[in-house]
């Protein structure tokens, strides 16, 4: 279930419970960086957020919480929101619904003991989550998706298309997908200062999901 850039529109009335954008009324863009903490990039990330007085909601790994756990409450500290993204990163088309909760409950943990808060929001990693899956995570969570996806993982794009198709399709509410780790870097640090200041210059406000 991954789309390059946007999300088609039937998509979201399918998957009716989980969360593809918030309210059109409003000039407000939900910025979202998922698969941190990791140094380099999400200190990198932190950074041109506060130049601009901006903030975003960080989906974290709980492994890498636990190898980076100050680098988890800079992004806290700062006044950004904190998601789940499971302990290891798992694909849930490939693991059995215990496990994959068993993931989703490590994860939760170690955001509590680092950082003392309860994660309400969720992300499926690589947006895969089965039906049954679904239903669990719902009891007890919020499932968070999107609705423009930077593709800065795709080896195929580069980063000016990147930049052009991730403006292009930013509109009021919407949820805008970035990653904050090794293999997007190069092309984030490319990228993310010129769609910040898209985010500016065009009077988006930011707010935390």
């Amino acid at each position: 279930m991954v789309w390059m850039h946007h999300v088609p529109a039937l998509v979201p009335k399918i998957f009716s419970k989980f969360v593809w954008n918030k309210s059109r009324d409003e000039k407000t863009i939900y910025l979202t960086f998922d698969d941190g903490p990791v140094p380099g990039i999400t200190d990198f990330v932190l950074h041109e957020l506060s130049k601009r007085g901006l903030k975003a909601t960080f989906f974290m790994v709980g492994a890498n919480v636990e190898k980076h756990p100050n680098l988890a409450k800079e992004v806290l500290q700062a006044g950004n929101g904190i998601g789940n993204h499971t302990f290891h990163h798992v694909d849930g088309y490939r693991i059995s619904d215990s496990i994959y909760m068993e993931e989703i409950g490590k994860c939760q943990k170690m955001l509590h003991d680092t950082l003392q808060i309860n994660a309400v929001n969720f992300r499926p990693p690589y947006g895969k989550i089965t039906k049954t899956q679904s239903k669990l995570v719902l009891e007890k969570h919020q499932i968070i998706m999107w609705d423009v996806l930077s593709g800065d993982y795709d080896p195929n794009q580069s980063p000016e298309k990147c930049l052009s198709k991730s403006i292009q399709y930013s509109k009021n509410g919407s949820i805008v997908l970035f990653h904050d780790q090794q293999k997007t870097e190069i092309v984030v640090k490319k990228v993310l200062p010129d769609y910040l200041d898209f985010i500016k210059d065009s009077g988006f406000q930011t707010a935390l999901l």
